[in-house]
């Protein structure tokens, strides 16, 4: 069976048609390739009009993308026509290949979209880069301005839309992403957070039927008042975060129940003190210092006593007379722990270093909050002297003794499932629960809550909400309120399979999108490279 090979030109131009290579040359840095038009005329730009009266002809050079990391010289032979149009201002006109050239480019349809690709991928700076590894020298401005001339991606009218913010500016200047939840891809984006630009955007996709949004109420409006058909799906894990929330401001509104569960401290005798513990309390930080101090005084004092004169005593201990005479004047050692080393010097703290002391077994170990609240008790010192004072208490060796569980960590063994707790775990928090009648009922909401999430049990709101408002538990009263303004799209959020988790993911692509762009380009080219990339 006869064996055929493909054309050059099915090689070399795969998706082009109406061309033909003339001669094709390979050395190590570049492949030239040259190539004419077969076709037997070509078309007007301005008239449309078809002619195939030959003007004349000249070679074009496009610069193609690289093959086999080396460069790609295309000489093509571009004939010009006569427009067959009287009435024509253009008289002559350059023909084009569909699919390598287009009129005013120096590069081929190919590279141009290669680029566009790496722009979208990596934005300019970066895409620039990038371009230049693979032989292209290109500028990031020109870059940006290939992604601005992309055409705008239609996209069908969503089924199900999810709503969600972005930052351009955290803190001061918000937008709005709009995602197909079905496809998972992003339909369209807003500059602004406004309800009515929202409105806007609904009212103009009648088909919609289900908006998934969180519990902001600039999305409740613009849902509302742009989509009346559709039904609003609140997001679950913002309605689980906030009950988690409630749940720790209750937690920590009972810390002092936590308190009772830590036994006394057991008392143990003294020991007999060690013989540096016989010495008066020296205030140097180094006891070692305060030692040689005693010592070269005792050395001094025994030179005296034996008949040496100051100078000779200098000259022997390698001192100065100053040293020698401090050391001789002072009738003992603790005499020279003067200045700012001067044991049991008065401060302005001594009075409120007993509220400090409870406000720092209470757990509060904040210098700052802790100078706050000792102002109006009448401390007048400085925030330095209360810092150093909390610092030392941090640094200093504390008995070992059993903590009480700190809020959070209560907080999280009643939001966890039962069973991913170890038993430890268990023990402690039934010892909780015993001991708090309002965190055992605050158990038994959150777990009740818990299982309408994960069941899809939305028609056990109401009663849930009852249930709350009968216990004293302030945190998740503020909560269910804030639950009855919204009810309709809780119980949807709690029924339907739908949710704006897919929306979150693309909010956190698009913090990666902004920091590549470096803050160069605007909305413009944000909204490009998300709904194209």
């Amino acid at each position: 069976m006869e064996e055929t090979w493909p054309r050059l030109e099915d090689v070399l131009f795969p998706s082009i048609t109406d061309v033909a290579v003339l001669s094709l040359d390979m050395s190590n840095e570049a492949i030239c390739i040259e190539a004419r038009s077969t076709a037997a005329g070509a078309a007007c730009p301005d008239c449309g009009s078809a002619s195939s009266r030959v003007h004349s002809s000249y070679l074009r050079f496009p610069v193609d993308v690289p093959s086999g990391g080396r460069r790609v010289v295309l000489r093509l032979r571009v004939r010009r026509f006569f427009c067959p149009e009287a009435s024509c201002e253009r008289r002559t006109f350059a023909e084009q290949m569909p699919g390598l050239t287009r009129r005013h480019s120096r590069w081929t349809e190919r590279l141009r979209s290669t680029l566009a690709a790496v722009g979208l991928a990596l934005a300019g700076r970066a895409g620039a880069r990038m371009a230049r590894v693979f032989g292209v020298s290109i500028s990031r401005s020109a870059v940006l301005r290939l992604l601005d001339a992309l055409p705008e991606p239609e996209v069908p009218s969503p089924r199900v839309v999810g709503v969600d913010e972005y930052a351009t500016r955290k803190g001061r200047v918000y937008g709005t992403v709009l995602v197909d939840i079905e496809s998972r891809r992003p339909v369209d984006l807003l500059p602004d957070r406004e309800a009515s630009s929202l409105a806007k955007w609904l009212a103009k996709r009648p088909g919609i039927e289900f908006v998934c949004r969180d519990r902001a109420p600039f999305f409740a409006e613009g849902a509302t008042a742009g989509a009346p058909q559709a039904t609003q799906v609140a997001d679950r894990w913002h309605l689980w975060h906030n009950l988690s929330e409630a749940a720790e401001r209750a937690v920590a509104r009972h810390r002092q129940c936590l308190r009772v569960l830590v036994p006394e401290p057991v008392e143990e005798e003294a020991d007999e003190p060690t013989p540096s513990e016989q010495y008066p309390a020296s205030p140097w930080k180094s006891d070692k210092f305060a030692n040689r101090v005693r010592t070269r005084h005792a050395t001094v004092h025994a030179m005296l006593e034996a008949g040496h004169s100051r100078r000779a005593i200098g000259r022997q201990l390698h001192m100065t007379h100053r040293t020698v005479k401090s050391l001789a004047d002072a009738a003992k050692p603790e005499d020279l722990f003067t200045g700012q080393y001067q044991f049991n010097r008065a401060s302005a703290l001594d009075e409120y270093k007993p509220y400090l002391d409870d406000r720092w077994d209470e757990g509060c170990t904040n210098a700052w909050k802790l100078w706050e609240e000792i102002i109006p008790l009448g401390y007048k010192g400085s925030y330095g002297i209360v810092s150093a004072y909390i610092r030392k208490k941090r640094t200093s060796p504390q008995p070992i003794t059993a903590q009480p569980p700190a809020p959070r960590l209560v907080t999280r063994w009643i939001l966890s499932h039962p069973e991913s707790l170890t038993e430890i775990e268990k023990l402690r928090l039934k010892a909780v629960l015993a001991n708090c009648p309002e965190l055992d009922a605050l158990t038994g909401h959150v777990r009740s809550f818990a299982r309408m999430l994960t069941e899809r049990q939305g028609d056990r709101l109401p009663q849930w909400l009852d249930a709350v408002r009968q216990d004293d538990l302030p945190s998740l009263h503020t909560l269910a309120a804030g639950i009855d303004r919204d009810r309709d799209a809780v119980i949807a959020s709690l029924t339907l399979p739908w949710n704006s988790g897919v929306v979150e993911g693309h909010v956190n692509r698009i913090k990666m999108l902004k920091r590549q762009m470096f803050g160069r380009a605007g909305f413009q080219l944000l909204r490009k490279r998300v709904l194209l990339s």
